[in-house]
């Protein structure tokens, strides 16, 4: 039997964390090994506890979650991270995924969505498909849209996307609006498997750690 996924708590509700826990020991291969009412005290315990993924509200006092987010990302062989928030509250969520979180959701998400996302950033991939979290990016990254003409002149020159093929560059696209592999084989009519493909050389050619960070430069170039 393989060894159940690490959970760490990170939020400044403890009957918050009380729900978290309750629902994630209800599974057989996730377990909670520590909890934290702030970013700090959750940077320091991280730094003795041995965890694979961290649970991080991000409104909290003493350090935020952007703030311990960055710093548990900065770490050599640190937990993945992933952010929780209110929708239309939490506007510097943004923020977080570019200190280094693997995705989001909202703090309404289903249980089923919660416990899914836990293994999916496991994994190593990240949490941006589901529409909740699709609408949350978009309405956080409009808030640092460029206009129209400067995107375009932005994403001309921007060293990342200089060695991108046309269809890579249409993957990105799709990747930045929150398109599963599935629904960018269904709109470029390809094999998901080719989608794989593109979206593993998007991430070599941009220098990207995950899916999250392909759709933070999507934003960032104005391409979506």
């Amino acid at each position: 039997m393989t060894d159940p996924i690490r959970v760490f708590l990170v939020d400044d509700q403890q009957m918050v964390r009380a729900g978290f826990r309750m629902l994630i020991e209800s599974q057989p291969d996730l377990a909670v090994v520590g909890e934290a009412s702030q970013g700090r005290e959750a940077v320091d315990r991280l730094a003795v506890t041995g965890c694979d993924v961290v649970l991080m509200d991000v409104r909290m006092p003493v350090l935020d979650g952007v703030e311990a987010t960055a710093l548990l990302a900065a770490r050599p062989d640190g937990p993945r991270v992933l952010v929780l928030t209110t929708f239309d509250l939490d506007e510097y969520v943004f923020a977080a995924i570019r200190a280094g979180a693997a995705g989001f959701l909202l703090k309404d998400a289903a249980p089923e969505d919660l416990l899914g996302a836990i293994r999916t950033v496991h994994a190593g991939d990240a949490v941006v498909a589901p529409s909740t979290t699709r609408r949350l990016l978009e309405h956080v990254a409009a808030g640092t849209a460029p206009d129209p003409a400067q995107a375009a002149a932005d994403a001309d020159s921007d060293a990342r996307l200089r060695e991108l093929t046309e269809r890579e560059h249409e993957v990105l696209v799709l990747v930045g609006r929150g398109r599963s592999n599935h629904e960018i084989a269904a709109d470029l009519v390809v094999a998901e498997a080719t989608v794989k493909t593109h979206v593993s050389r998007l991430l070599a050619k941009t220098g990207s750690r995950d899916r999250v960070q392909l759709v933070v430069l999507a934003h960032e170039v104005g391409l979506v």
